[in-house]
């Protein structure tokens, strides 16, 4: 049976974790016949090691997204693996502790510039690095927590969500003339790297344990992973500058 993603090639960001979205964004995208080419930083032996748990091997590039020279090679090294690109995943997201945890208030200017050069500005990066790679119909897909709220512990990372989803409907603003699609997953809490980095993540994630009308298992990160790759899918074609909600609807709740 053919899948929903044959014939695309695909680049992942921010496989770290067997836990993590990107790995199962990854894992449903091979499942779904799709060529994958992973990146990584600062460490490509962790994703190298990872992606041996994938149904299929995967090669891994190292890309820190806020190196311009990096980002000036990464279509050379995808051209020469892949040849052309169908679709960008963006996973990457990083805020100094001093930015976390309950210091909003005291957090300097450097600290909160680092989260938003990496968390938010790097989506453009990504982007534009990958943009030579890709024709009409491509689909670039990102990964925010909903930037609506002022949550717990989360800190500057809600600032820096809220950029990331400014700059994806920017992005797909201006990329929309070359056919390529822009469009957000907002997940509810996984106990990835990302969030056990968080101080105090469990009193974020306990809103899901009282507000969430679908049953949310912090453990399965497919869910979200799953709604990735129909957004790289050519099952919607004519969404862009969207957010799609995998978070057992806790986002629509009210008091």
């Amino acid at each position: 049976m053919s899948g929903i993603l044959d014939g695309k090639r695909i680049l992942i960001t921010g496989v770290l974790m067997e836990s993590s979205i990107a790995f199962h964004t990854a894992k449903v995208a091979q499942e779904q016949g799709a060529e994958i080419i992973l990146t990584a930083f600062p460490r490509p032996t962790l994703t190298e090691r990872i992606a041996k748990k994938l149904p299929r091997p995967a090669k891994v590039i190292e890309l820190d997204v806020t190196n311009d020279e990096h980002l000036d090679r990464l279509a050379g090294l995808v051209k020469d693996e892949l040849g052309s690109l169908d679709g960008v995943v963006h996973s990457i997201g990083f805020a100094p502790q001093d930015a976390l945890g309950g210091n909003f208030l005291n957090t300097p200017f450097e600290s909160v510039a680092t989260a938003m050069h990496v968390s938010a500005f790097s989506l453009k990066s990504l982007a534009m690095a990958c943009k030579p790679l890709m024709s009409e119909g491509g689909s670039i897909v990102g990964l925010t927590f909903d930037a609506q709220f002022a949550w717990p512990q989360y800190d500057w990372m809600g600032p820096a969500k809220a950029a990331l989803e400014a700059t994806s409907r920017y992005l797909a603003r201006d990329l929309g003339k070359d056919g390529l699609r822009c469009n957000l997953v907002s997940a509810g809490p996984i106990g990835s790297m990302a969030a056990k980095s968080i101080p105090g993540f469990g009193e974020l994630a306990d809103v899901w344990n009282t507000r969430s009308p679908l049953a949310w298992d912090m453990s399965d990160p497919e869910p979200a992973g799953r709604a990735v790759v129909a957004l790289l899918s050519d099952f919607f074609p004519k969404t862009t500058g969207e957010i799609i909600h995998v978070d057992g609807g806790v986002h629509m709740m009210g008091a």
